[in-house]
């Protein structure tokens, strides 16, 4: 498979920021939020309301700067081979010659959310949408967070009649199977790999309300109940619960 490199995912669109809420957009008249925050809302859901709802900032944990590192060692590999491209062309081209890309930014409105993919495959039979994380346990906050790039990559392949802002000139309706892995950071192990099928679409679909009513205050931040959570959180001496 060749590495390319998508320079223009054609996305457009008007985004102001929220006025309470660090890191969510307004984007066609509804709250837009980082797919990343699904991990970190597996984990506890109540960090996410200290963090962006209270402000409260912390130093970064090693494993996050060691994460940041390896991440950006991975980009700096795969650009040195890869070949500038477009969403349409690769969408075109990958019919007949798969492909790798890395960092494909990927949003719909009308679910509210969006990210960076860290690698897609392309190929004449499917797409497999790949994040990858330190370890090898597929935790359920990491098959969240892959299955909500998946939904928002699919939203994007069938230009969505809500995405008014999204403008793909691809061919409505493209069938290929989107597949949703998780591979050990920094090797080529893939150790969870699931189809994006009906099923776990309603599932991200589910929680992705779920996000939007605690943004929108109608359902309550609930902590974690793991105690080796919260003796690592980074956000323990401020929380309530702990």
């Amino acid at each position: 498979m060749k590495n390319k490199l998508i320079n223009n995912p054609n996305i457009k669109y008007d985004g102001i920021n929220h006025p309470e809420i660090k890191g969510i957009q307004i984007i066609n008249g509804k709250n837009n939020f980082p797919i990343s925050w699904l991990n970190q809302q597996g984990y506890c859901e109540y960090s996410l309301y200290l963090q962006y709802f209270k402000g409260i900032k912390t130093a970064p944990t090693q494993a996050m700067v060691t994460g940041t590192k390896e991440h950006q060692k991975l980009e700096y590999k795969f650009k040195e081979d890869a070949v500038p491209t477009t969403f349409d062309e690769i969408l075109q081209t990958s019919k007949e010659e798969a492909a790798i890309s890395r960092e494909m930014f990927v949003l719909t409105p009308k679910w509210g959310i969006r990210g960076f993919i860290d690698e897609i495959w392309m190929t004449p039979d499917e797409f497999v949408i790949i994040d990858d994380k330190p370890g090898k346990i597929p935790y359920p906050s990491t098959i969240n967070q892959v299955l909500a790039y998946c939904l928002a990559f699919k939203s994007m392949l069938n230009s969505d009649s809500q995405d008014t802002q999204t403008t793909l000139t691809s061919p409505k309706g493209d069938n290929r199977k989107i597949k949703a892995a998780l591979r050990e950071r920094g090797t080529d192990n893939i150790f969870w790999i699931e189809e994006f099928d009906e099923n776990n679409e309603e599932k991200i679909k589910f929680l992705i309300n779920r996000m939007h009513g605690l943004f929108e205050g109608y359902k309550p931040f609930i902590p974690t109940k793991n105690r080796n959570k919260c003796n690592k959180c980074r956000f323990q001496s401020y929380c309530e619960h702990f």
